[in-house]
């Protein structure tokens, strides 16, 4: 198989794909790490169902992110019985690696992947690559979140999903609807000028590879899925956001600092003039496009609350279990109250510097007791209403006292925490009196 080189120049009109001379069409990745259990039924039952409706040749490829079970035994197996199948092995983890890797190597002009546990349904494979087999678009995605779609799993991570896109929204400016959804598919063209630019080798790597095309104009197609729910994942969903996050961050920079060749991705000759992403302009780091301004200050409280309450919600999860509610609550709340008002003070209201960020910490934990006063009495009310609320009830409940209590922290974040003092006026100058004129010089007569 070939390996992917950058090309000079702007991309080519879009047009119906060429394959060579036995070359698939389609090549479809599955990531894997330690599934010597599920990789089986799951490579049959994709292969059964491309054989039977797909129109053109396909490959499906195993990438295995250095499991330490039977998985690269299974892999080279199935590899042995079909012919359509191939697999491969990475000495690393990271799913952005093995499908960065697998990717690189193929010689198909139409690259997708999906997750091993087949949780969206196969019925949405062949128009997530339509689109771009034809020449329509240059990626696709399956979206949980649009209309159309049918998604059957628990409320923890129906609100974590939510919140995630919705925080890409506000700080990235994003116009896809579903960021992780394990099912997308890109041309190889696009990939050869994308993936290098794609820093991220985990599970950020889906949404940092969607923001790039997206801002250099690049068009996506969204695909409605069915989508159950897997049960047995072992994603660390604590661990998985705080490295989206730190994504987030990284990505807004370059963004705004123009530090990536986004021109590199643009198409010629396209009759539809694709609207590319706007470019950054100077305001908040790490959230481009933000104005000068209370426009600024607005978008950058959102962005940074938003990450704040997603973070408050994966701490408030993870410790219930073990403390119980209130105290899951006093503590989440305390943790993040700290990086949301440092956040806040160098993002939104534009503070540098050490000068008084002991008291501006001070006063954020003012307001932070206000939060904390506000949610736990929230609480409070739910628990004495009777009966033992589920944790989704508890959830909804912690998520509408946050947002009552978001303008309240605006206003005194602006006012009192990070209130600028007007300069003080300079002092009259003392009543002087004025100097005697020196006697002019009389010239001395010879």
């Amino acid at each position: 198989m070939d390996t992917l080189t950058p090309q000079p120049g702007a991309l080519p009109a879009r047009g119906p794909v060429v394959a060579a001379r036995g070359a698939p069409v389609l090549d479809v990745v599955i990531p894997v790490y330690d599934e010597e259990r599920d990789l089986e039924p799951c490579v049959r039952r994709l292969h059964a169902h491309l054989r039977s409706t797909f129109p053109y040749p396909f490959r499906i490829t195993i990438a295995d992110n250095a499991s330490r079970d039977a998985t690269a035994e299974v892999a080279a197996a199935l590899q042995r019985e079909l012919p359509e199948v191939t697999a491969v092995y990475l000495p690393e983890k990271g799913r952005g690696r093995a499908l960065r890797h697998a990717w690189s190597a193929s010689d198909a002009p139409v690259l997708a992947y999906m997750d091993v546990d087949l949780s969206t349904d196969l019925a949405a494979l062949l128009p997530l690559v339509a689109p771009l087999i034809s020449g329509h678009s240059d990626l696709a995605i399956g979206s949980r979140l649009t209309h159309g779609s049918r998604v059957v799993r628990g409320p923890r991570r129906e609100v974590i999903s939510r919140a995630y896109n919705l925080l890409l929204r506000g700080t990235l400016r994003a116009r896809f609807s579903d960021a992780q959804c394990g099912f997308k598919a890109i041309r190889r063209e696009v990939a050869q000028r994308l993936l290098p630019m794609v820093a991220d080798t985990g599970w950020f790597f889906d949404t940092e590879l969607l923001v790039l095309a997206e801002r250099a104009g690049l068009r996506i197609h969204e695909v409605p899925v069915d989508w159950v729910d897997d049960p047995d994942s072992r994603v660390d969903i604590v661990a998985t956001a705080v490295a989206d996050l730190k994504g987030m961050v990284r990505v807004g920079r370059a963004l705004a600092r123009g530090r990536l060749p986004l021109a590199a991705l643009h198409r010629a000759g396209d009759p539809y003039g694709d609207v590319p992403g706007v470019p950054g302009v100077p305001g908040v780091p790490g959230v481009p496009g933000v104005p000068a301004g209370l426009g600024r200050q607005l978008i950058g409280f959102c962005a940074v609350g938003a990450a704040s309450t997603l973070a408050y919600l994966l701490l408030f999860v993870a410790l219930r279990g073990p403390v119980g509610a209130q105290w899951a609550n006093a503590l989440a709340l305390l943790l993040t109250a700290v990086g949301n008002t440092a956040a806040n003070r160098r993002l939104t209201f534009g503070v540098r510097g050490r000068a008084r960020a002991g008291r501006h910490q001070a006063r954020g934990l003012a307001v932070f007791l206000l939060g904390l006063a506000l949610t736990s009495g929230s609480l409070a009310l739910l628990h004495a209403s009777g009966g033992e609320p589920s944790h989704a009830v508890e959830l909804t409940v912690l998520i509408a006292a946050n947002l009552a209590a978001t303008l309240v922290r605006f206003l005194l974040f602006r006012a009192w925490v990070f209130g600028r003092r007007p300069p003080a006026a300079p002092a009259p100058p003392r009543p002087t009196s004025p100097r005697p004129l020196p006697a002019p010089r009389q010239k001395k007569e010879r």
